[in-house]
């Protein structure tokens, strides 16, 4: 079915407020028509993990190493009734690389067995110890924070401001982003371009009203809207007018185009739309709708040409019932439902000869602490983020925080000081993916990209670091 009226202004901003607002509004239109693809023969995947995933029992050590890592691992995480450790042997099925700087044997949670087999491939990058100084355990604060790229304040988000920066050059009427979801995702958020946001293609259409269905009625609703919005984009002087006729055209048209996906899709690959329908879960779902937007792209469907996507999978907030290595356990089920979504994802681009053209990165808002309390865990500092795709460099990147050394919210401490601990600055994974990605300079993304940290000295978190090999 169509979206209803109110669906659709939730969704592309032409409410009261974007007449108002106009090209300054963040959630640009619903859809627009693509016609730049900057980023090349490529795209990007942006998958969130919402709640604050648990780092700590997501990349796991299993031995010390030069330090004392798996023993500190074990005195704080208990075993038994509401334990969540996960335990040597637990491991032994998912076991990937070493830390970088103490030399210890690293695993996977076993529930994420399909990133094992990535990680097998050498399709994995796994970044640790990510965050930021002076870090919020405030989910909403901490979310911007890591979408936008800023922890100085709202903004818009990352990968928007790459779609709006001198590199991009998109229009208002193009398309170069879609959320799946319910509404523009904050990393896409922007002013210059338009980002379409969809639930399922099948049932994705125009609102118009259902008071008549005829044929002939529907047709005369759809040239009177295309001669309003027509009329708006041929405005010379007023920038808003024309913005909401050019923006509404382009939705217009992209509502009838973006549907004959899922049906292509079906057509050409219904074994493929069976593996995502046979794991029956949202993240599935949602891989299999970004999937038939790349496959359309790929068979040259005309006015589609999205490249970046965002999509979410929620329910991270493990303050209890987390779950060890128990199948039945939530920590387990979040995992599984990514890990096997996302090697079913690779499977089916591997299929289309596009496993190295598309990059998929996965992060969270904060980690976890280093204690549990009684069956969970509570807000803490850094977590991994993982790298995906035939192009990446596989193996394990950044140091594995120190967890003999907490502060006093029982959190491991951020740190640029050399040496072992060394944490990774969030904004240096994304800089080398807009650098060695999406073909930004070095020098345009610390002038236009990653906003200054005026908190610190010299002006930026650190030293920017816009090479840490996950890419080539």
């Amino acid at each position: 079915m169509s979206m209803t009226r109110r669906q659709f202004f939730a969704r592309s901003g032409v409410a009261a407020a974007g007449t108002l607002l106009g090209p300054g509004l963040f959630a640009s239109p619903l859809v627009g028509q693509a016609l730049a693809s900057t980023i090349g023969d490529r795209w990007l995947v942006v998958l969130f993990l919402d709640g604050g995933n648990d780092g700590l029992n997501t990349v796991t050590p299993v031995s010390d190493g030069s330090h004392s890592h798996r023993a500190d691992y074990d005195l704080n995480r208990g075993t038994g009734s509401g334990g969540i450790n996960l335990s040597i042997a637990e491991l032994a099925g998912t076991l990937v690389g070493n830390d970088p700087s103490t030399g210890a044997q690293l695993a996977l949670h076993p529930g994420l067995a399909g990133l094992k087999a990535l990680y097998d491939q050498g399709w994995l990058g796994v970044v640790q110890g990510c965050g930021y100084p002076a870090y919020s355990l405030s989910h909403e604060l901490a979310r911007m924070t890591w979408q936008t790229g800023n922890p100085q304040g709202e903004s818009a988000g990352w990968v928007g401001r790459h779609l709006a920066s001198s590199s991009g050059g998109y229009l208002p009427t193009d398309v170069p982003g879609v959320t799946i979801g319910q509404r523009v995702a904050p990393e896409l958020r922007q002013s210059a371009t338009s980002v379409l946001v969809v639930d399922q293609l099948e049932s994705f259409g125009f609102p118009y009203d259902d008071l008549s269905a005829a044929a002939g009625d529907i047709a005369a609703k759809r040239l009177a809207f295309n001669r309003l919005y027509s009329s708006w984009a041929a405005t010379d002087l007023q920038d808003t007018k024309r913005f909401l006729g050019e923006s509404g055209a382009a939705t217009l048209a992209s509502s009838e185009i973006y549907p004959q996906l899922h049906d292509l899709y079906l057509a050409n690959r219904p074994g493929w739309s069976e593996q995502y329908a046979a794991l029956d879960r949202s993240t599935a779902r949602g891989l299999r709708e970004i999937a038939k937007i790349i496959h359309g792209n790929q068979q040259g469907v005309a006015g589609v040409d999205a490249r970046f996507f965002q999509l979410t999978n929620g329910g991270y907030d493990t303050h209890s019932n987390q779950g060890g290595a128990n199948v039945d356990g939530q920590h387990y089920d979040l995992h599984r439902e990514v890990g096997d979504s996302l090697k079913v994802f690779y499977d089916d681009l591997a299929d289309m000869g596009l496993a190295d053209k598309v990059l998929t990165l996965v992060w969270s808002e904060f980690s976890r602490r280093i204690p549990q309390n009684q069956s969970g865990t509570d807000h803490g500092s850094q977590g991994p983020m993982f790298v995906i795709g035939e192009a990446v460099n596989g193996g394990i990147y950044g140091n594995h925080p120190n967890l003999a050394a907490l502060d006093d919210q029982e959190n491991t401490v951020y740190s640029q000081a050399p040496g072992l601990f060394r944490s990774t600055d969030f904004r240096d994974v994304y800089g080398t993916i807009l650098k060695h990605w999406l073909g930004m300079s070095g020098e345009l993304i610390a002038s236009e990209m990653l906003v200054p940290d005026v908190a610190h000295p010299g002006g930026y978190w650190t030293v920017p670091n816009f090479d840490l090999g996950f890419l080539p």
